[in-house]
């Protein structure tokens, strides 16, 4: 039997309702839902992007963290941008010095060496300059990848780095959208855009110096259509951005209904939902590819419209420079020549391909900054807080602080001063008061208290408030109101990662990982030898089927274990916790999963795996809670029985419904 978990509607990070303004601004927020004709998994907007200058910014230190490959790329995109220019220049020699003074004289052998000559050295210059770009782009795919590398490491450390109810607020596609998507874009963008602009700046100055020194009265009509040209780029580009942030979202909308709906499709066919998902996901891939066409449209315009205004320049430029010539007119003190034309007319479309080539990448250069914005959004998140300044220690068996956790007897609290406090699993939850959301109270003066050793389970309706009292203990969330004690010391003076280590929490939910059975257990603990793998699966019951699969421990599961039953996944669960060997045990619906025949065979298991520990038990099934030190009865936030499994029946309360009405049905 399934139930659902004390989770509350969509919160910030402090705990406050957010109103409609400010949820739409979240980023990444998507949450499951149905309303009106929608079908399940309707998303919710990201966030837009704002700073694309900061943006940008941020993507080139990523880039210039790796300064030799930088350094070699810039002297590459250099000897390129040099001989590009020097080739084009080379052709006004060669007309007015090897070919205008022959023209109409017999050619012999030696004009056609001489020629030939200057031909070769222009084929060099041409040889020599491919080979630098060609070393350029190589270069440059090395930098970006390693440069996208520590992005996606800085991302994903980031996310290790987020409370839980960040994971509430977004959903897994789209923060996956952040590594496969919007990583992508940015990486595509490294590699051809940053490289296309600086190229683009180099050739545009060297280009603009070598006209301005041909001929500055041509080059000034050439300048009066860049700037047309600017201006229609930069009123476009506004378009395209705003464009191009919708068609990011409207994709990561598509990806995160996709991995929903492949997780639940159980749900789906057993519901008979496949035709009401399949209309959604229509409609939010129609609204994708109008998005995209839109966005393309716009990006796509920019190029015709400047070839057009660039063939003006260059018949205006052609004619003005043909009567220079005819004219003998000087600039500098050198007559204007055909060669100088010649050169001029070519540094004149050469100087357009700067404006063009930068057009051409506004597409990836916009999806790029919309990608990079939202993995920043991430980045710039509130992490979880962690104030907590005593942590767990190996202790001997006098319990003297030791140096290895291998050869340990046990494990204590060390406080700031030094002073050693001995971990027993004393916890002590007193008058806490918790929510989710402002105004709505999940836990109403709640006190609890498990001495070491004690089995304390908690029981009640659905959203009564019980996981939620255990996802305190081990601060998933905080209390706020009243406290925690943990062998005395409040939780939140207590580091959580060592907090973590002392607690094992058993779910309803299991998740397994892609390997190997033996190292699914060994998460549990990552010292654990094999043969103390082998004995918590035995301690867990799991042993028997474990030993039955083809390659037993060494069986390679995928999929979250997709090919095992939801009992055997279970199992592997109870072995994890058991080579854990915490001092606190939580169990969530742990045996929910397991048939009861299944769940009176590794009872004797749990009960070896319970000696000695603290242990907290939130069960439906009340047959599990019966051996239980303490009960707690929790109805609204509050606990209303609490005592033993005969005192409770006694009373005749809450639990004796409870116990009595699930009783009769079994």
């Amino acid at each position: 039997m399934s139930k659902k978990k004390d989770t509350a509607p969509e919160v910030d990070t402090k705990g406050k309702k957010k109103t409609e303004e400010e949820d739409d601004d979240e980023e990444g927020s998507y949450t499951g839902s149905m309303r009106g004709q929608r079908g399940p998994g309707s998303g919710k907007d990201f966030r837009k992007p704002k700073d694309t200058k900061g943006t940008l910014i941020r993507l080139l230190h990523y880039v210039v963290s790796n300064k030799l490959l930088l350094v070699a790329v810039l002297v590459m995109m250099g000897i390129s941008t040099g001989t590009n220019l020097a080739a084009s220049y080379f052709l006004k020699p060669l007309i007015d010095d090897y070919i205008i003074p022959y023209i109409g004289e017999s050619w012999h052998s030696s004009c056609w060496l001489q020629l030939g000559k200057q031909l070769l050295i222009l084929l060099g210059i041409y040889l020599f300059g491919s080979a630098a770009s060609y070393g350029q782009g190589i270069l440059m795919s090395f930098l970006s990848q390693k440069a996208i590398n520590k992005l996606r490491k800085d991302l994903f450390e980031k996310l290790q780095e987020m409370p839980i109810s960040y994971y509430d607020a977004n959903g897994n596609g789209e923060i996956m959208s952040r590594f496969t998507n919007d990583a992508d874009n940015v990486q595509m963008a490294m590699e051809q855009t940053v490289t296309m602009f600086i190229s683009s700046i180099l050739t545009f100055v060297g280009t603009v110096a070598m006209m301005i020194y041909l001929n500055w009265v041509l080059f000034l009509i050439t300048l009066a259509v860049l700037v047309v040209d600017y201006t229609i780029v930069r009123k476009i580009s506004k378009k395209s951005k705003v464009l191009y942030k919708k068609q990011q979202k409207a994709l990561g909308q598509v990806n995160a209904y996709v991995e929903e709906m492949v997780e639940g499709i159980k749900v789906v066919k057993a519901f008979n939902y496949e035709r009401e998902i399949t209309e959604e996901f229509t409609r939010k891939n129609i609204t994708y590819r109008d998005n995209a066409m839109q966005a393309t449209y716009i990006g796509m315009i920019i190029m015709p419209i400047l070839n057009q205004v660039m063939g003006i320049c260059y018949a205006i430029t052609a004619v003005i420079g043909g009567l220079f010539v005819l004219n003998h007119v000087q600039f500098g003190g050198a007559v204007f020549t055909i060669g100088s034309l010649g050169v001029f007319l070519t540094y004149t479309k050469q100087v357009a391909q700067p404006i063009n080539q930068v057009s051409n990448q506004i597409v990836t250069l916009l999806s790029a900054v919309a990608g990079a914005e939202r993995i920043f959004a991430v980045m710039d998140s509130e992490p979880e807080v962690d104030e907590g300044k005593v942590v767990m220690v190996p202790v001997d068996e006098n319990g003297k602080e030791t140096d290895s956790w291998i050869t340990n007897k046990g494990e204590a609290w060390k406080t700031p001063d030094g002073q050693l406090v001995p971990l027993k699993g004393h916890v002590q939850v007193e008058d806490i008061h918790f929510h989710y959301v402002e105004g709505k109270p999940v836990l109403k003066g709640v006190s609890v208290e498990a001495l070491p050793g004690q089995k304390i389970a908690f029981v009640g309706s659905t959203g009564a408030g019980k996981t939620t009292i255990t996802n305190l203990i081990n601060r998933f969330y905080d209390v706020q109101e009243g406290r925690i004690l943990y062998d005395g010391i409040d939780v939140k003076d207590i580091r959580k990662d060592d907090l973590r280590r002392s607690l094992v929490v058993i779910l309803q939910d299991t998740h397994l990982f892609s390997g190997t059975i033996m190292e699914n257990i060994r998460y549990g603990r990552l010292n654990a030898t094999d043969e103390e793998c082998i004995q918590a699966a035995k301690t867990a019951n799991a042993y028997n089927f474990i030993t039955s699969l083809p390659d037993g421990f060494n069986t390679y599961i995928t999929g979250d274990g997709g090919s095992l039953s939801q009992g055997q996944r279970q199992l592997l669960n109870i072995a994890r916790a058991a080579v854990a060997k915490p001092p606190v045990l939580i169990m969530d619906e742990a045996t929910s999963s397991i048939d009861t025949r299944t769940e009176k065979e590794i009872e004797k298991g749990l009960d070896g795996l319970m000696e000695g520990r603290t242990v907290f038990v939130i069960a439906h099934r009340l047959s599990t809670v019966r051996n239980s030190d303490k009960i707690a009865v929790i109805e609204a936030g509050e606990i209303i029985e609490f005592g033993n499994h005969r005192e409770l029946l006694a009373k005749g309360g809450r639990y004796y419904e409870l116990y009595t009405g699930q009783h009769m049905l079994e």
